[in-house]
């Protein structure tokens, strides 16, 4: 961390003192017990980070730094503001009430509802609103107003908008200005640093164009950071992106799971995977080691006397309504997994991320690896997926709004999984495989057993049989 946390700073839901906890995605910073209610919600609601035990990019913290000290929570907040919200019975919570079901209850509002922001005026026509806001976005990110360009994603702005006269996003447009803070409040929104303009050039291009080396790094990253995470979790360590070095491949002690006809097939099920549902499942993941390593945060700065309270506990990822109750199903039985079988999953998506980045025949020009790596934030821009795969709700991008390439991403979709020769599986049907793989094994073992069983019973009949003999 940059800094510590001044004793002036307060938690933004509640104004109980020393908040610990950060909402990356809101611009504030939380106390535990708030914090134990964001967690509940889900990163697609609530993206936390302790502000001391968890890794920080620089640049990230003093973002949230800057929206927080700017007052980024009257943006959440802003209805509240109104003294006559006091009369209508509306009010903010404090430090002595309950986290359930006072704490829960306004945190919900406020955030999962978006109860108190401001509304703008009704249209005929959303999308007008969403394409004027986008386009103030696009404007604004040239200057340090952070929370200018907040309060405009808040109502709508989306930060994949494709400007059709400009040809470009706001991300080229902060890259070009070398608005570093922007760019990080622009991809945990979802914006993604490999897009093209209308010149064919990435933000990297135009940050590296413009001198900004630090930006152009953290572009880099941000690019990358599904799979550095998730390697970053098994390994402690991330790669090299300045000399090139793009991936880290862990390799387990015991590769024992892996020489199995079971672990095999669940492999090449996963490569057979389109690059879309590939992104979805990597993603799956990332939200599951997120939780995984927050909980043990958690847990390490929790006073253990008090665990057993009411606040809250997150067994599994939350469900996020978005996505199918399929999808959420699988999400949820992630946590299921024992360590050995996680990092094994692990292994096997940065392996095929790996190799769908360096060349397959199952990859399209379009459907590349800059799918596979955007950042796991793209969650803001979900959308629902056709009927014909109901396993999966589809990750929106900015072409998708066209009609047009939408009909082309469904045409290069249709010819990508005609090349399969298994055909496209759902990401259900790979864990299954992975879940099968682990009772085999077990079922295997006990077998095994019952076998040394009855060999040890047939030995004593045999010895009683002998004696009755001799006798």
């Amino acid at each position: 961390m940059s800094k510590r946390v001044r004793s002036s700073e307060v938690c933004a839901d509640c104004s109980g003192p020393d908040p610990s906890w950060a909402s990356v995605n809101r611009g504030t910073f939380i106390c535990d017990e708030c914090c134990s209610v964001h967690r509940s919600l889900g990163r697609h609601i609530s993206q936390v980070r302790h502000l001391k035990h968890t890794p920080w990019p620089p640049t990230l913290l003093q973002m949230v730094e800057t929206l927080y000290n700017n007052g980024a929570n009257s943006i959440w907040e802003h209805s509240l503001l109104d003294p006559t919200s006091i009369m209508s019975g509306r009010r903010k919570a404090n430090p002595q009430d309950k986290v359930h079901p006072n704490k829960a209850e306004f945190i919900r509002a406020k955030y999962q509802m978006l109860a108190f922001v401001h509304r703008l005026p009704c249209r005929d026509d959303d999308s007008v609103t969403a394409k004027d806001l986008s386009k103030q976005l696009h404007s604004s990110v040239r200057t340090g107003n952070l929370e200018t360009c907040l309060r405009l994603l808040s109502l709508g702005a989306q930060a994949n908008f494709f400007h059709p006269e400009k040809g470009n996003t706001p991300l080229h447009v902060a890259s070009k200005a070398g608005q570093i803070l922007q760019a990080e409040l622009l991809a945990v929104y979802g914006a993604d640093p490999g897009t093209q303009d209308s010149n064919g050039k990435t933000p990297v291009d135009y940050a590296r164009q413009g001198g900004h080396h630090e930006l152009a790094e953290r572009l880099v990253e941000i690019q990358y950071e599904l799979t550095d995470r998730l390697a970053f979790y098994l390994c402690g360590r991330k790669p090299d992106h300045k000399n090139g070095q793009h991936f880290i491949i862990p390799q387990m002690a015991d590769s024992s799971l892996d020489i199995s006809e079971l672990a095999k097939a669940a492999k090449k099920k996963l490569q057979s995977l389109s690059n879309h549902l590939f992104e979805e499942l990597a993603m799956d993941v990332y939200d599951e080691v997120d939780r995984r390593e927050t909980d043990a945060v958690w847990l390490a700065t929790q006073n253990h006397s008090t665990l057993v309270t009411e606040t809250t506990v997150v067994p599994f990822l939350p469900v996020n309504p978005e996505y199918s109750s399929t999808r959420n199903q699988g999400r949820q039985k992630l946590a299921r997994f024992n360590a050995h079988e996680f990092a094994t999953l692990v292994i096997d998506i940065l392996s095929d991320a790996k190799r769908r980045q360096q060349g397959s025949p199952l990859s399209s020009s379009k459907d590349n690896v800059e799918l596979i790596l955007k950042t796991i934030s793209n969650q803001h821009s979900v959308e629902s997926q056709d009927n014909d795969q109901p396993d999966y709700d589809s990750v929106a991008s900015d072409e998708d709004t066209d009609p047009e390439a939408t009909a082309s991403k469904a045409h290069r979709q249709k010819s990508l999984d005609s090349d399969l020769s298994d055909g496209p599986v759902t990401v259900q049907e790979f864990l299954e495989v992975k879940n099968a793989l682990v009772a085999s094994e077990a079922k295997i073992q006990q077998l095994m057993k019952v076998n040394n069983n009855l060999s040890d019973e047939l030995r004593i009949m045999q010895k009683k049989l002998l004696g009755k003999d001799a006798n």
